[in-house]
């Protein structure tokens, strides 16, 4: 009796192995997907500011590992037309050297410090929901050193999201 109850479980687990792996919602298993990159505007207004209108798309599907290469020599033309007067920034790069950190356009990450696009002590070290993202990168761009430089370029005075964010999961605001 055991040795029957035994087989029948097998065979009755066989069976639905058999079956769970012959399941797909594919018609054709051997069909390979290509995906294609489209946008991956890690940093919001770079791309708007530094990449020209037809030139979005190449800017867009370059890698990042390529970006300061590619992209690199064109964000610091137009770092310095926006500030002819830029030397450094916050971070302490020179107009090259940041061009080529916005021409990679990605966002980083610190395993050690509070996330954060900037608090007023970290930067870039992530980003928070309610990190006002276009005034740090404005800070950026025309705050010199100290961000003290050009005060009338360093805001764009909207100083929180329309909505409170949710302080569970999955923290976006609620829609209207």
């Amino acid at each position: 009796m055991k040795t029957s109850i035994k087989i029948l479980s097998l065979f009755s687990m066989l069976g639905l192995a058999i079956g769970f792996s012959s399941c797909s919602d594919d018609d054709d298993p051997m069909v390979v997907k290509t995906y294609e990159q489209e946008d991956y505007m890690a940093r919001p207004a770079i791309n708007t500011v530094f990449v020209s209108t037809g030139e979005k798309d190449a800017f867009n599907t370059t890698l990042p590992k390529d970006g300061a290469a590619t992209w690199g020599a064109k964000f610091k033309t137009k770092l310095l037309a926006l500030n002819s007067g830029y030397t450094t920034n916050l971070l302490g790069l020179d107009a090259t050297t940041f061009a080529n950190v916005l021409a990679a356009d990605v966002l980083t990450v610190s395993l050690t410090e509070p996330t954060t696009f900037y608090n007023g002590t970290q930067v870039l070290t992530g980003r928070a929901l309610a990190d006002d993202v276009i005034t740090v990168e404005l800070i950026l761009i025309f705050g010199g050193p100290n961000a003290t430089a050009n005060p009338g370029l360093t805001d764009d005075h909207v100083d929180a999201n329309d909505k409170a964010f949710l302080t569970t999961f999955p923290y976006l605001a609620e829609a209207h």
